[in-house]
């Protein structure tokens, strides 16, 4: 899944412009109970403001609160300006990208704003590639690393006429092996689809009904 496909388009956003007092500013945040905009110089993204970045610059500052407020603008204290992904990029590149803010800007290669992506956007999907809102039977086993292992798992679910919520694979300590979370629909095939995990050489780690 890419970016594009979960960001919030511009005029669902909340944004600032760089000429904006911070006053403005302050205005949009406390309105929407939010932390943080992304700053702009029309429709070009130049960094990001939060709450935090205002209040620290007027204990810094020496003003008086009015006039700080009236005065300051935006792009005086914008930060954060490589805080941006672009649209093609897949979503799981937004975890590491967040950096303490809790969204990210969304731009095109001449860095023009196309929207924002949400940290409770990426929990969204997170959460639906794992199934979290359905009820099921989570597995989770161990897998050596070789080709058709995959496949071969394909087989078994067909055989016993699993029907698959969710399934993620993840890096062992060990590199020669795969811990997979597989979530199938509630049935009484259970017993018997892990028992026959086990005979093809799939090792069943725990079996938990969520």
């Amino acid at each position: 899944m890419f970016v594009k496909s979960i960001m919030k388009l511009p005029h669902e956003c909340k944004c600032a412009q760089k000429h904006d007092s911070l006053k403005s500013v302050i205005a949009i945040l406390e309105e929407h109970d939010i932390q943080a905009v992304p700053v702009l110089d029309e429709t070009t993204f130049v960094g990001m403001l939060s709450k935090e970045t205002i209040y620290k610059g007027f204990f810094e500052s020496g003003q008086i609160r009015d006039r700080y407020l009236e005065k300051t603008l935006a792009g005086d204290l914008v930060e954060k300006k490589d805080l941006y992904i672009k649209e093609v990029e897949v979503f799981e590149r937004t975890l590491p990208v967040f950096a303490g803010f809790p969204v990210i800007a969304v731009v095109d290669s001449s860095k023009k704003f196309l929207g924002l992506v949400t940290r409770a956007d990426v929990l969204e999907q997170f959460e639906s590639a794992f199934g979290v809102k359905r009820k099921g039977i989570r597995i989770a086993f161990t897998s050596e690393e070789s080709a058709g292992r995959i496949e071969r798992l394909g087989d078994i679910l067909k055989q016993y006429h699993e029907n698959v919520i969710s399934l993620a694979t993840f890096d062992e300590t060990d590199k020669l092996a795969r811990r997979i979370v597989l979530k199938v629909d509630p049935n009484d095939n259970i017993e018997k689809f892990t028992e026959k995990l086990e005979k093809t050489g799939f090792r069943v780690l725990d079996i938990k009904e969520v």
